[in-house]
């Protein structure tokens, strides 16, 4: 075999890869998509930001102002809030701990599953870390980052305590997803009765709601068109706010500039001591930082430079601007502090900036409706959510997606939040409970993140956990304090939510360790001998299964009841890594199960959780081409080594994609897990394209008529007729069971099971070719 030269490619843990040299012309294209992405990300991650000038006041102070340095006081904890949170915490911390450009609490999940064995579903395999995308690091054995992953490591009690926290977090971001469109809509709405006072509060409501329905009914279109048609808008919101707020320091005097002098708020925690009122202030402030974690969860759609870019040089700077001149405003006409907004525009364009409030409004729904779309993605894929419909809506970025039955739901419970309330107040203290809470969820994970991942020094996590909390746990103490007064309903829309993630989770995890349990040793399999005791039918067989290695018990269950079996048979594993995303050039393994006579293969699918496995449109196609181009390999291997695992080359096809591939090729033993030992160490040796492998391999003819026989041999089966087989499995509490698993198992999620969408839709399955295996577990 011919050996690839030093200038062809590059020896990393031993493994060969091929330099990918990047030409011009990509590298224009490169700088077009970071430009238009510093624009967009004005245009869809601020907008949950920038439109908190619109109501933080008012909810502030719900009953007025009495007292001038109350309002210095409150602008100075705005001013601080604003510039340790968003700016210092997110924009320049947490941002870094981007899992390949996807941010979110599930993204941090992901990454620390790589890290540490903390995953609930043992599924995965070592050669899963090869991945180019599979990124961790190494510790030295007395390090603190490898104390800490034994300890996370060592019971499941704890990486259970984790799934809950993170868990927590996301159905509280969830929850955020349904209160920002209502309050962002419904301030901007308010601005009619502003000109208006004798209105109904009703036909704000109204108004309110048409627009709601307006938003969610344009998801479909997708963010990156979204993002093109409202960029400019939020850039010119951001500059009138700023204009604003600055003309409004000049008119009304600029003594509040003292405000930046963080001694006063020492002096008003001093003057108003433990009073409720103290409280009511920290919890309408909070809403100043509404859409930080939106921020965050929205970094799938554009890169962490263009979001600190336009977070620092504009965002940030218009944000303060707006604060203080409404600080002002108020100082000068204590009576307008519940609609300082609108009553400091001037009169000339004040029509001109409704429109332009109402647009941002839109955008502000915007940022956190995607954020929740690429949530119950990854949720989706790390198997913590029931299945439904997800349509990439761009074919150009991975990760901009639209999920229907999420978007109709959202908008159900985003008109029931506005109709129900009416109130701007109540439904900001439900909105500053929903967004406090995943900010501590995001500071905890942080910890891990950080020494593990970083392998930043204590003092350093320390300093960022000290800092996070004394800022984060007072707003969340004030959020407390307003259950009764709105603040109950992001807890009850968490509650529900965690109900139905943990229960999924929960049975998925069950039914894998079930399957694990049950399934077929290789033994009984190679005791059948070549015709696995039936009929082999002319034909291909694939059999779908959760399992990565073994044969599952849904095989066993379909020849023990059925009198013949296909000539070929191939075990699916469809399963997500702890990945962003998988590239497809190494998606498939595929290995040989027993002597080749039996024509039994195993083909792991393997995604990350932004992949759409409906992507791949013809799976069945590619499955096959999978298959032949094994056999192939396979052959050509033998006699190169003595060893036994295989990676095969990536093969290049007009029409199709990179594939690479994984053969087991000897049978020794059995293994206590039921799959095939091998006698030597592994070896990844990749070769050159299929087209041009007679320049690489030279094979004797009588390998050569053996591969073109077996190849015929799979092709006539193809032409005979391929056959998908799913188990249709029901999961059943056990009898002794208490009540509360019963309920969960049987009732909620036996509904879930119902009316999520079908495995064979999910995996793209013609209809004429599926054949259900039943079976019932009970856990």
């Amino acid at each position: 075999m011919a050996s690839l030269s030093e200038s062809e490619g590059t020896n990393r843990g031993g493994m060969w890869e091929l330099d990918q040299n990047l030409d011009q012309p990509m590298d224009e294209e490169a700088t077009r998509l970071k430009n238009m992405y510093r624009e967009k990300s004005l245009g869809v991650v601020f907008g949950d930001l920038g439109t908190s000038p619109l109501y933080v006041f008012y909810n502030a102070f719900p009953h007025g102002v009495n007292d001038d340095e109350d309002v210095i006081g409150a602008l100075s904890l705005i001013i601080y809030t604003l510039t340790l949170i968003p700016l210092v915490k997110y924009v320049f911390v947490v941002l870094r701990a981007n899992d390949n450009g996807q941010g979110g609490t599930l993204a941090l999940y992901s990454l620390l599953c790589r890290h540490a064995k903390i995953s609930t579903i043992p599924n995965q395999h070592k050669t899963d870390e090869d991945l180019t995308t599979y990124s961790r690091q190494t510790y030295e054995e007395n390090s603190l980052a490898a104390k800490i992953k034994r300890w996370l490591e060592t019971r499941a009690y704890k990486r259970n305590c984790l799934l809950i926290l993170v868990l927590l977090g996301t159905c509280t971001a969830i929850g955020d997803g349904i209160l920002t469109p209502a309050i962002s809509v419904l301030s901007a709405s308010g601005g009619i009765k502003v000109q208006n006072p004798n209105m109904s509060t009703d036909i704000v409501v109204l108004v309110a709601v048409i627009i709601l329905i307006g938003v969610f009914s344009m998801q479909h279109f997708g963010t990156d068109k979204v993002g093109w048609l409202f960029a400019p808008i939020v850039l010119i919101w951001f500059i009138l706010i700023g204009s604003v707020g600055a003309l409004n320091i000049h008119k009304h005097g600029s003594s509040v500039l003292k405000a930046y002098n963080p001694v006063y708020i020492y002096r008003y925690f001093r003057r108003n001591g433990n009073s409720s009122n103290t409280w009511t202030v920290l919890g309408g402030i909070m809403l100043s930082i509404t859409g930080t974690e939106a921020l965050f969860a929205d970094l799938c759609h554009f890169p962490v430079l263009a979001i600190q870019i336009a977070f620092t040089f504009i965002v940030f700077p218009c944000l303060l601007l707006a604060y203080t001149g409404q600080a002002a405003y108020i100082i000068s006409n204590k009576q307008h502090v519940n609609d300082a907004f609108y009553r400091s525009i001037p009169d000339a364009i004040y029509w001109p900036a409704f429109v332009i409030a109402t647009a941002a409004a839109i955008i502000a729904s915007q940022a956190t409706i995607s954020a929740t779309y690429s949530i119950i993605k990854q949720a989706l894929a790390l198997g913590c959510f029931p299945r439904v419909k997800v349509v990439h809506t761009s074919k150009k970025f991975l990760g901009q997606i639209y999920i229907p039955d999420i978007n109709w739901l959202l908008l159900i419970l985003c008109i029931a939040v506005t109709a129900g309330f009416k109130n701007q107040s109540q439904i900001g203290n439900a909105y500053g409970t929903a967004v406090v809470i995943v900010m501590l969820v995001t500071t905890f994970l942080m910890v891990p993140i950080m020494l593990l991942v970083w392998k930043s020094h204590w003092i350093l996590v320390v300093t960022f956990i000290v800092l996070s909390l004394m800022v984060e746990l007072p707003y969340f103490w004030a959020c407390i304090l307003k259950i009764d007064q709105g603040g109950w309903v992001p807890l009850v829309i968490a509650i529900a939510f965690f109900i139905i993630m943990y229960v999924w989770h929960y049975c998925t995890v069950k039914r894998y360790e079930f399957e694990m349990h049950s399934k077929v040793s290789m033994a009984w399999i190679l005791g059948l001998g070549p015709s696995l005791g039936l009929v082999r039918v002319p034909g291909i067989g694939f059999v779908y299964t959760e399992l990565a290695s073994g044969v599952p018990h849904i095989f066993s269950h379909f020849i023990t009841n059925l009198p013949a079996i296909h000539s070929v048979v191939v075990f699916v594993c469809v399963k997500y890594l702890p990945v962003y995303t998988v590239p497809v050039e190494e998606r498939f393994l595929v290995r040989r199960i027993g002597p080749k006579n039996f024509h039994i293969f195993r083909c792991i699918a393997r995604y990350g959780y932004k992949d759409l496995h409906k992507k791949d449109d013809d799976f069945e196609k590619m499955l096959f081409d999978c298959l032949t181009l094994f056999i192939r390999l396979e052959s050509m291997m033998d006699g190169y080594s003595d060893s036994d695992e295989f990676s095969l080359p990536e093969q290049r096809t007009e029409g199709s994609i990179n594939t690479a591939f994984l053969a087991d090729k000897t049978v020794n033993t059995m293994c206590s897990n039921g799959d095939l030992s091998y006698s030597s160490q592994d070896s990844i040796v990749p070769v050159q394209s299929p087209l041009g492998v007679n320049n690489l391999l030279t094979y004797s003819s009588q390998t050569n008529r053996t591969v073109s026989n077996e190849v015929e041999f799979l092709n006539r089966c193809r032409d005979a007729g391929v056959v998908h087989i799913l188990g249709n499995t029901i999961v059943r509490a056990r009898r002794d069971s208490g009540i509360i698993k019963k309920i969960s198992v049987d009732y909620l999620y036996a509904f879930m099971r119902r009316i999520c969408r079908e495995n064979s839709v999910m995996f793209n399955i013609p209809h004429e070719s599926l054949l259900n295996v039943g079976q019932i577990y009970y856990i």
